[in-house]
């Protein structure tokens, strides 16, 4: 873990402001840790690199729980007192899954691809307490519709952002207007965690 001072989760909304669990965010994303700061929430930062084999026969859907199961439970094996949170987020044309570009050329193919048209951004989480033995696994999906962008405008976008550590090669809130005519759904999910939902299901399942 960071040197810093040990984090611990006290948001009045997901658990009582007596109790202090330790939270771990199995992400170096900063679009995540931003996200989850606004809620109130306090964590140390853990990333994990694991990443599962594709898997065809699964949907989108499963394809980023799955992503988001093992990423938690790399690092939950090292701090099993700790709730650790999971999450992977995909984008999806059909039945194409766009993760991160490799390249620049890669993050411009994707954006050509999906110009004028509306794909999906699904983001698996998984919330992981193995002393608890408790698990929280959902996935959430919004819908994007881009503009009709020509090559000229795709590049000048690709220049003002760092596409290639975001899944679909662009970042909603970076620039986002230039590129996204509408979004339906849940625009934090599109950042890259879904902030509602995530409050929804673990008061539900008393996992915090």
């Amino acid at each position: 873990m960071s040197g810093e001072t040990p984090c611990y989760l006290r948001d009045e909304d997901l658990m009582d402001a007596s109790e202090r669990v330790p939270v771990i965010l199995a992400s170096a994303s900063p679009r995540r840790k931003q996200l989850l700061r606004e809620i109130g929430m306090k964590f140390e930062v853990v990333p994990s690199s694991e990443s599962e084999p594709d898997q065809p026969h699964l949907s989108p859907g499963e394809w980023a729980m799955r992503q988001a199961l093992a990423k938690a439970r790399d690092v939950a094996k090292r701090f099993p007192n700790a709730v650790v949170i999971g999450a992977d987020t995909i984008v999806v044309l059909g039945r194409r899954v766009y993760n991160k570009p490799k390249d620049m050329a890669d993050a411009k193919r994707m954006l050509r691809e999906l110009r004028g048209r509306t794909h999906r951004v699904i983001t698996g989480v998984c919330v992981l307490h193995l002393k608890a033995r408790k698990k929280l696994l959902f996935a959430e999906t919004s819908h994007v519709t881009f503009r009709k962008l020509n090559d000229r405008q795709i590049a000048s976008y690709l220049r003002r952002i760092h596409p290639l550590d975001k899944a679909g090669a662009y970042a909603a809130q970076e620039q986002g207007s230039a590129i996204i005519e509408h979004v339906e759904g849940s625009f934090s999910n599109v950042v890259g965690f879904p902030l509602e939902r995530f409050r929804t299901e673990v008061r539900r399942a008393l996992i915090l």
